[in-house]
C-alpha cells in the first residue's frame, strides 16, 4: 500500500499486520484494546460526527488529553477528513489553553478529565471559535465524546471518502504549540509529509518487529512520542497507553513492553530508585551490587577485554538481571531524547543489557534528526548517533546545528518572522543547538540561546557543567548561572532521599529539606562534591559558588517545562534572593 498520508498508516497494518491489540488503555483497572480494524472503523465514525458538527477540512479540533486510546482514535478521525490536529499538554497551564485555542482557531476541544476540561472551559470564554467541548472520561453535565461518534448516522460515507481522498502529502497535518523557555508558544506545522518522512527514516533504527509490545507514556501531545506512536504502527508494534506517570513502573512490569521511549529526567529517577535499593542491602550483595554498578559505568562499546566480558556476564546473571525484571523482563530498547542524556546512565544500562539509545531532534524537525542504534556500529557514547539516512545536518561558523530535509516543519503559524528566523532561504534549520560531528555521530555540547559569558569575557555553556554535576549523588536538580558575573555559580536541589541516608550515616540530623540546607555541614559537602566533578573544566568554567534549594523543581511550579527542560528565566525571577546572596 501506498502510505501518504498519516491515517494511512492503520490501513498499512491491516493490510500487512492486522493485530486484535493494535492500541490499549487502562480503565477502571482493566485493559481496554482495539484491533485495528476497531481503530479505523470507530475513527472515521468520530470523523462523520465531527462533519455533523460542521467540521470541515482544514477546520482546527484540539485533544488535550494524557495517553489512552481515545487519544489515537480522535487524532485518526480528525486526519482522515482534512481537518488539522491541534494537541495541548495536559499539564499547561490556563492562560496557555487560552492562548492556544484562540491563536489556532480551534472549533472542538476533547479533553481527557474535569481538571483538563476546567481549562479548556476558561479558554471558551476567550476564543471565539470554539464552540464545542467534550471529554473522554463520562463527567456529570459535560458532553461524552461518545455523543460526537454517535451523531455519525445519517452522514454521507462518500463525502468522508472525498475529503480524505483531496488530502496531499505535502498538506498541513497538525499544528503543535511548543511552550519553549520564554515567551508564547509558537505554533509549530508539520505536514503529513514531514512526519511520515521522519517515519520512513526511523524504521531502520528500531529493532523490534510486528510481533512487539510498547508502552507509551511520555505525552502524545509532542511530537517525540506522537511520531513514535505512528512508527509503532507503520511497523505493527502493539501500543498499551499509560495516561500518568503515577505507577509507572508497576504499569511496566505489568505489560512488559518490548520498546519504550523515555527523557533523561525518568531514567534518572529510575537509576537513582535502583541504586537506593542497592545502599539498603548490606554484606556480600551490598559489595556485589556496586562492584556491578562500577562495571557498568566503565562499559565501552568497543575495546572491552575478554576478562570484563567474564565479569559483565557473571554481573547481569547475579545483579543486572533484576534491573531487566524491573523494567517488565523483554526490554529490547529504551529511546532516550528531549534533553541531553548522561552518559554514564547510557553506560551502565547498556551494561545492564538494557539498550539505551539517545537520539536528537525538534518539534520543528518532526522530530528526529539523530539517533543512535547497534545495528551498522551506529552507536557511541556521548553522541545523538549518525543523521536519518534522509536528514542532512551541517555545523555553522559558530557551531550551531543546521539541519535539512523533508521533515522539516513548514514553518510557525501566523508568525512569518519567527517562520524566517529558524528557516533561512536554502532551506536548513537553525536548530539553536551547539554541537559537533564526530566521525559521523552528532554531539550537542549546549543550547545556543543558553551560553552565557561571564564579566571577564569567557563563554561558558551551562548544559555541560549541568550534566557532569548531575553524577553526583547528592545533586538531584542543578541549573549553572553567571551570566556578566566574575565566575560561575550553581543553583542546587539536592537529592533528599540521598541526603537523608547520608545525614543518618554522619550523625546529623535530618528533620526537613528546608533545615537540613541550613546545615553549614551539608553546604560544604555538596560543594567539595561540584569541586570535584569541576576539576576537568578550565578555570572560567569553575562552579564557585552554590546555593541550596528545598523544594524540587516542577512542571506544577513553573520552573519546567512540559518535556522537562529548564525554565531558566522563571528560576533565575523565582531565586533572586539566592542569586543575589551568591554573587553579593
Amino acid at each position: 500500500m501506498n502510505t501518504q498520508r498519516l491515517f494511512d498508516i492503520p490501513l498499512l497494518q491491516l493490510e500487512k499486520y492486522p493485530k486484535q491489540d493494535a492500541i490499549g488503555s487502562k480503565h477502571d483497572g482493566a485493559w481496554k484494546t482495539y484491533s485495528t480494524q476497531e481503530l479505523i472503523a470507530l475513527s472515521e465514525q468520530v470523523a462523520l460526527g465531527l462533519m455533523a458538527l460542521g467540521i470541515k477540512p482544514g477546520d482546527k479540533v484540539a485533544i488535550a488529553s494524557g495517553n489512552r486510546a481515545e487519544w489515537c482514535i480522535v487524532d485518526r478521525a480528525i486526519l482522515c477528513m482534512g481537518a488539522i490536529n491541534v494537541p495541548l499538554y495536559p499539564t499547561a497551564s490556563a492562560e496557555d489553553y487560552a492562548y492556544v485555542l484562540k491563536h489556532s482557531g480551534t472549533k472542538v476541544c476533547f479533553s481527557s478529565n474535569a481538571e483538563i476540561h476546567a481549562k479548556a472551559v476558561h479558554a471558551q470564554s476567550q476564543s471565539p471559535a470554539l464552540q464545542h467541548l467534550f471529554t473522554f472520561d463520562k463527567l456529570p453535565g459535560v458532553r461524552h465524546w461518545s455523543e460526537v461518534r454517535d451523531s455519525s448516522k445519517g452522514q454521507d460515507k462518500q463525502v468522508l471518502k472525498q475529503y480524505g481522498d483531496a488530502v496531499k502529502r505535502d498538506e498541513l497535518a497538525t499544528i503543535i504549540y511548543t511552550s519553549g523557555t520564554t515567551g508564547k508558544p509558537k505554533g509549530v506545522m508539520l505536514s503529513h509529509g514531514n512526519i511520515l518522512s521522519n517515519i520512513e527514516g526511523s524504521i531502520e533504527r528500531l529493532p523490534v518487529d510486528h510481533e512487539a509490545l510498547c508502552i507509551s507514556f511520555l505525552p502524545l501531545s509532542h511530537i517525540y512520542e506522537r511520531m513514535l506512536m505512528y512508527l509503532y504502527m507503520y511497523a505493527g508494534v502493539s501500543i498499551r497507553f499509560q495516561e500518568s506517570m503515577d505507577n509507572l513502573g508497576d504499569a511496566i512490569r505489568e505489560v512488559q513492553p518490548h520498546v519504550f521511549t523515555a527523557v533523561p529526567r525518568v531514567l534518572e529517577k529510575v537509576y537513582d530508585r535502583i541504586v537506593g535499593k542497592g545502599e539498603e542491602l548490606s554484606g556480600i550483595k551490598r559489595k556485589l551490587f556496586f562492584w556491578a554498578l562500577d562495571l557498568g559505568h566503565r562499559y565501552e562499546v568497543h575495546g572491552r577485554s575478554w576478562w570484563y566480558n567474564v565479569q559483565l556476564a557473571i554481573a547481569r546473571k547475579l545483579i543486572f538481571s533484576k534491573w531487566q525484571a524491573a523494567l517488565g523482563g523483554r526490554v529490547r530498547v529504551v529511546a532516550s531524547g528531549s534533553a541531553a542524556l548522561q552518559p554514564r546512565l547510557a553506560r551502565v544500562f547498556n551494561a545492564a543489557g538494557i539498550p539505551l539509545m539517545e537520539g536528537y531532534g525538534l518539534t520543528e524537525s518532526s522530530p528526529v534528526i539523530s539517533v543512535n542504534c547497534e545495528k551498522n556500529d551506529g552507536f557511541r557514547f556521548g553522541s545523538t548517533g549518525r543523521p536519518l539516512k534522509n536528514v542532512q545536518v551541517r555545523i555553522a561558523e559558530d557551531g550551531e546545528i543546521l539541519a535539512k530535509g523533508p521533515n522539516i516543519m513548514m514553518g510557525y503559524y501566523l508568525e512569518p518572522e519567527l517562520t524566517a528566523a529558524a528557516l533561512d532561504t536554502d532551506g536548513w534549520l537553525h536548530t539553536g543547538d551547539i554541537g559537533v560531528l564526530d566521525d559521523g555521530f552528532l554531539r550537542i555540547t549546549d543550547r545556543k540561546k543558553e551560553m552565557f559569558k561571564t564579566s571577564g569575557g569567557k563563554y561558558v555553556a551551562p548544559q555541560v557543567i549541568e550534566n557532569m554535576l548531575k553524577a553526583s549523588r547528592f545533586i538531584e536538580q542543578v541549573m549553572v548561572i553567571g551570566e556578566n558575573e566574575k565566575f560561575p555559580a550553581a543553583l542546587i536541589v539536592p537529592s533528599f532521599a540521598f541526603l537523608k541516608d547520608y545525614c543518618e550515616l554522619k550523625g546529623i540530623p535530618f528533620t526537613t529539606p528546608a533545615e537540613v540546607i541550613k546545615d553549614e555541614r551539608i553546604a560544604q559537602r555538596i560543594m567539595k562534591s561540584v569541586e570535584q566533578v569541576c576539576t576537568p573544566l578550565g578555570h572560567w568554567e569553575q562552579v564557585k559558588k552554590i546555593a541550596l534549594l528545598p523544594t524540587e523543581w516542577s512542571i506544577d511550579g513553573g520552573e519546567m517545562t512540559p518535556k522537562l527542560s529548564l525554565r531558566r528565566k522563571q528560576i533565575m525571577a523565582k531565586y533572586d534572593a539566592q542569586v543575589k546572596g551568591i554573587y553579593a
